[in-house]
């Protein structure tokens, strides 16, 4: 378990970088994405809005694109999930 909090923001803030970039490509389909949390373990939680709220296709989204993105990018991000 990670107890340094600093680290923790700094995932955080380099996870949050990441979706910036992200963000352009969902909003072009009618979509949006918050960043909700990122814990300890490196599980990121996000906030799929607008037309990727409940979208049959988000699941896809989130797993092959915004997941799959965030891990290459981002050392220590383990899995990334929706909430709502």
């Amino acid at each position: 378990m990670n107890d340094c909090a600093s680290c923790d923001d700094g995932l955080k803030a380099s996870v949050q970088e990441v979706i910036d970039t992200i963000r352009p490509l969902l909003q072009a389909d009618g979509g949006d994405i918050e960043l909700v949390d990122v814990d300890s373990e490196g599980k990121v939680s996000v906030r799929l809005q607008g037309a990727c709220k409940g979208c049959p296709g988000a699941a896809m989204t989130l797993k092959m694109g915004v997941e799959r993105h965030l891990m290459e990018k981002v050392p220590g991000v383990s899995e990334v999930v929706a909430v709502q």
